[in-house]
C-alpha cells in the first residue's frame, strides 16, 4: 500500500454502510479521502468519529451522483484543490423499495435505481478516469457491484425488481472499462467487488431475515476486500472479487 501514500481516493455513497467504513479505512491507510454523499450531516459525524490527527485527510463534498453537473463540478474541485483523482471507490447504490418489477405502477422507482446504480457509475468513472489519464497516473477504479449482478437471488417474499438488472449492467460496464482503459494505453485498473447480502441501511426487514437464518456480511468485510485489491502489485488486476457469507443459499 506504500505507493498510495497521500494519494487521493474518492468514495461515493460515503455517508453510511460500506462507503462509510471504506472512507474511514482509507484515511487510516494514509489516503486523502474525498467522501461524497447527499447527507453531509452524516459525513460530518463520520469525520468527527476519526482520530483528531486523521480528520484533515477527510474531505466532505455534497454530491448527488445522479446529477451529471454536480459530478463534473465535484471532480473539477478535486482537481483544483487536491491535484486529481487517484482512486475511485464507486459505492453509491440503492434498491428500489416496492413491489415486483412486473407490478410497479410508477416508473420513478425504476428510474431512480437506474440513475443511481448505472448512470452514477458512468458519470463518476468517466471523470475519475479522465483525471488519471491526463496525468498519466496508474490509478484504480473499484466498483462495488453485487452478487445480484451475476445471479438473481430467489428469496421468498422479497423482490429486487430493477436492482439486479442495474447490477448486471455494472458487470458488463466493468469489462468494457477494462478493455477501454487498456486500449487507451493506460495501466489504470478496474475491479468489480460483488458481495452477497451486507448488513447496511439499504436492506429492508433485516431482523426478520436474520431471524430466518439468512447470513449477512458486514461492511468491514467489503472494505477489507477493497484494501486487498488496492494492495496488489502494479501488474496484477483483480477483475472480479465475489464475497459470500458462509451459508448463503443463492
Amino acid at each position: 500500500m506504500d505507493r498510495w501514500y497521500n494519494k487521493v481516493a474518492v468514495v461515493t455513497g460515503a455517508s453510511s454502510g460500506i462507503g462509510q467504513v471504506v472512507a474511514a479505512d482509507l484515511v487510516k491507510h494514509d489516503f486523502r479521502v474525498v467522501a461524497l454523499a447527499r447527507r453531509t450531516d452524516r459525513l460530518l459525524e463520520n469525520k468527527l468519529a476519526l482520530q483528531d490527527t486523521l480528520r484533515a485527510r477527510y474531505h466532505i463534498v455534497n454530491c448527488n451522483v445522479t446529477n451529471e453537473e454536480e459530478v463534473k463540478c465535484t471532480f473539477e474541485w478535486i482537481e483544483k484543490t487536491l491535484g486529481g483523482t487517484d482512486v475511485l471507490i464507486n459505492n453509491a447504490g440503492i434498491i428500489c423499495r416496492g413491489t415486483n418489477l412486473s407490478s410497479l405502477d410508477s416508473t420513478k422507482p425504476a428510474r431512480d435505481t437506474l440513475d443511481t446504480n448505472v448512470m452514477g457509475v458512468f458519470y463518476c468513472v468517466r471523470e475519475a478516469f479522465n483525471s488519471m489519464k491526463k496525468r498519466n497516473f496508474d490509478g484504480h477504479v473499484v466498483i462495488v457491484n453485487s452478487i445480484g449482478g451475476h445471479k438473481v437471488p430467489i428469496i421468498p417474499g422479497i423482490s429486487y425488481n430493477m436492482y439486479c438488472a442495474t447490477k448486471y449492467a455494472v458487470t458488463a460496464m466493468v469489462e468494457t472499462y477494462r478493455q477501454e482503459f487498456a486500449d487507451a494505453g493506460t495501466k489504470v485498473k478496474v475491479t468489480s467487488i460483488s458481495p452477497g447480502i451486507v448488513d447496511t441501511e439499504i436492506i429492508r426487514n433485516k431482523e426478520a431475515m436474520k431471524n430466518a437464518g439468512v447470513p449477512f456480511l458486514n461492511p468491514e468485510d467489503v472494505s477489507n476486500a477493497i484494501l486487498y485489491v488496492l494492495g496488489t502489485p502494479p501488474h496484477v488486476q483483480v477483475h472480479e472479487l465475489m464475497i459470500k457469507p458462509v451459508g448463503e443459499t443463492f
